[in-house]
């Protein structure tokens, strides 16, 4: 870390520690107090509305129209997260700097440059009216909020003001939400380009297909934190094989304190529906309705190109000035550059490399994922489904869905150049992709003979159409897994879907373990303690359990072979992607035994007393400043966790060779039985409120540990009993 960095950083933990405000004690502040300091008079609605709550303050809301209902999400978004909210606007626009100093100033210029909402004034222009009627509103609610109801701790922590919102902040906020994950990969994949042995790595990469990035810096966690689509798995099992159809899945992404999802519901004349949204954006992204269910996993779209522009005539690139304000600190300008092809991203202390580069991303084209998810809730059966994403260009989803007659289906939800990926990692020229094909001409699957549909990230399987849908895609197994457990379960339940959502066993790794036993034992004699070891390892059944010491053996023997059988920027570039275990695996399976067994044999002999997974593995859930120096007070939990990075239920961790934090993985989950409208089940890894101190803000971590979720029903007599606290809200008076 550069000494100045480190004097910020330094600066801030002292800030924190000294001078900071104090928030709330944990469950301080109970449920009725939280309802009554929501601002309930003189809402901007045309008719009262009524928001009933269940005991973790998931609200369910019932409008006469879709006005007023677009005005309560506002409000309850608002009441519940809007610190959390007026955080991620700030890091939308590139303003992280005036919340937490100088040390943030690499990430706003990066921010600026990519420029979330360079495409938001043509959006604005093309919105339909009904559409921009619904963000109007929704900008109302959160307003109402904002101008009439104290101030959460956030806006004394970050000494941030009241600023209105708008509606193109909505956008912008959408845009940061569907940022692309292989940008960060870049960061790490640029110090090799060009390297001797680079175009046989890019060729291993492309082959095993599956880049993404563990959060290890400040500028990966802030982005990595709100990529809403990085991981993700989705199961949709028809009526064929299980008699009804099911839909269970669970979104991968960073894990912080307020969660990044809002559980929600509602009713209105025209439609009714519950599942999971993401504050800040006025829509359902996972939910159920009386007709469909539908869930999202992360299609790792071509939707991004580094471009090399080096010999572009500087007259043909933009420059504008961006002043950022910086606390504690005084303003700085800095030049922004675009041209045809996007911005220069090489101009990002992140991304220089000497060569200069742009960022060639579809999110810069205008589009409508507003409009798109809004109508996922009216849609009433597969065809209807489909059509409403034809407008959704980004991020590049799978769209898994169920209905109540017992169909399943999978679509593609995103715009893909009709151009092919270039072959390497940076393109050649600037001409931009003229075409894009979208959801209702992409490939999709409906009814499969085997009766269910798996997603993890995997590739899609369209070998047989003419399409580049990707370059990088997760390796095979977690949705391998997802259908070898559905084919071996004889009853489909909602007992059998958590007992899923849960499952911790990785087939890669118990294969690279078995490959490091057998090397060893075919070597000659083993013994001692290597030898009591060696049979520990034989024996594990893949599992990731917290008090499984096979597994803390394997990843331990894992990390030291590693280290010693490539080179470090080899490693590196591995460690950059999701397939860092399927890619040692594939090596060491090449190359004679011979090799890999003196690795092994000393990679046991080193070890000392070996603890269980669990010791290691800790799941730690903080607020996004609890990583600094001094910041005790905003870290909440610090618990042992099974699974790892190639699990079904996914708790990620690169090479260990000792205790470490996950900082990514599975954060919330959806169970919906389709022949029942009220059987629906969500829980968040962490809690509703985003009010420190209240008794809401984490209290589902002890539901998601046991694998127990809450109930969302939809009939009116079910959401009566399950919702029993009530807010009114009243209009002004006319």
């Amino acid at each position: 870390m550069p000494w100045q960095t480190a004097a910020h950083v330094l600066k801030l933990a002292a800030w924190l520690r000294l001078l900071a405000p104090q928030p709330a004690k944990p469950d301080t502040i109970d449920l009725a107090t939280r309802l009554a300091a929501l601002p309930a008079q003189d809402v901007p609605l045309d008719h009262p509305c009524t928001v009933r709550w269940n005991e973790h303050a998931v609200p369910f809301i019932e409008a006469e129209s879709n006005h007023d209902l677009a005005v309560a999400l506002g409000l309850v978004h608002a009441h519940l997260r809007l610190g959390q909210m007026e955080m991620l606007r700030r890091v939308s626009t590139g303003r992280i700097s005036e919340m937490i100093g100088a040390v943030a100033l690499s990430i706003d210029h990066t921010v600026r440059i990519i420029d979330f909402s360079r495409a938001v004034p043509e959006m604005l222009h093309r919105l339909p009216a009904e559409t921009r009627g619904w963000l109007d509103a929704y900008v109302l609610g959160v307003n109402h909020v904002l101008h009439h109801a104290p101030l959460p701790h956030e806006f004394a922590l970050f000494d941030l003001k009241r600023e209105s919102w708008r509606v193109a902040d909505v956008l912008t906020l959408g845009r940061l939400f569907s940022f692309d994950n292989s940008w960060l990969v870049w960061r790490g994949l640029l110090r090799s380009h060009g390297t001797p042995g680079w175009k046989a790595l890019w060729a291993k990469l492309i082959a095993h297909g599956a880049l993404a990035h563990e959060p290890g810096d400040l500028a990966a966690a802030s982005l990595s934190a709100i990529n809403n689509r990085s991981g993700s798995n989705a199961l949709a099992i028809s009526a064929m094989r299980a008699g009804r159809a099911w839909l269970a899945s669970d979104p991968h992404l960073g894990l912080s304190l307020p969660c990044i999802w809002l559980m929600m519901g509602y009713r209105t004349p025209e439609h009714t529906a519950v599942g999971l949204m993401i504050p800040g954006t006025p829509f359902l992204a996972m939910g159920r309705t009386p007709s469909i269910a539908w869930s999202g996993t992360s299609l790792h779209a071509h939707a991004s190109e580094l471009c090399d522009v080096s010999d572009l005539a500087d007259d043909r690139i933009s420059t504008r000035k961006e002043v950022v304000r910086v606390r504690w600190g005084r303003a700085r300008r800095l030049a922004v550059r675009s041209c045809d092809a996007g911005p220069m991203l090489s101009d990002s202390p992140l991304f220089h490399n000497g060569k200069r580069l742009a960022l060639r991303w579809v999110g810069h084209q205008p589009s409508d994922e507003i409009t798109a998810m809004i109508g996922l809730a009216t849609a009433r059966d597969w065809p209807a489904f489909r059509a409403k994403l034809e407008s959704f260009a980004v991020p590049g989803l799978n769209m898994v869905y169920a209905d109540h007659a017992g169909h399943v289906g999978h679509a593609l939800a995103a715009w893909i150049p009709k151009q092919p990926p270039a072959d390497d990692l940076i393109a050649a020229g600037s001409e931009g992709w003229a075409e894009f094909l979208h959801a209702g001409v992409l490939p999709g699957w409906f009814d499969p003979p085997r009766g269910f549909l798996a997603s993890a990230n995997d590739r899609p399987a369209v070998e047989a159409v003419d399409i580049a849908i990707g370059r990088f895609f997760s390796p095979p197994g977690r949705a391998s897994r997802l259908a070898r457990l559905t084919e071996q379960s004889a009853i489909v339940d909602t007992s059998t879907l958590a007992r899923l959502q849960q499952d911790v066993k990785s087939e890669t790794s118990l294969r690279l373990a078995r490959r490091l036993a057998a090397a060893v034992r075919g070597s000659g004699a083993v013994r001692g303690k290597s030898a009591d070891l060696l049979r520990l390892l034989e024996t594990w059944d893949g599992c990731y359990d917290a008090g499984s010491r096979a597994a803390a053996l394997f990843e331990l023997l894992l990390h030291d072979v590693a280290q010693r059988f490539y080179s470090r920027e080899t490693l590196a570039t591995y460690s950059a992607t999701w397939a860092l275990r399927d890619l040692i695996c594939a090596d060491l399976e090449a190359v004679p035994t011979t090799e890999v067994a003196p690795l092994v044999r000393e990679a046991l002999a080193r070890q000392g007393s070996i603890r269980p997974w669990g010791e290691l593995h800790h799941l730690r859930l903080e607020h996004p400043l609890g990583s600094l120096p001094g910041a005790r007070r905003y870290r909440f939990f610090d618990l042992p966790a099974p699974g790892g990075s190639d699990t079904v239920m996914k708790t990620s961790n690169g090479l260990t060779k000792g205790r470490h934090s996950v900082r990514f993985g599975s954060n919330a989950r959806q169970i919906c039985d389709l022949s029942n409208p009220d059987e629906n089940y969500f829980v968040l890894l962490g809690g509703q409120d985003g009010c420190f101190g209240s008794t809401t803000f984490a209290d589902q971590v002890s539901l998601w540990r046991e694998g127990r979720y809450v109930r969302l029903p939809l009939t009116e007599d079910a959401v009566r009993a399950t919702f029993p606290y009530v807010s009114r809200l009243l209009p002004a008076p006319r």
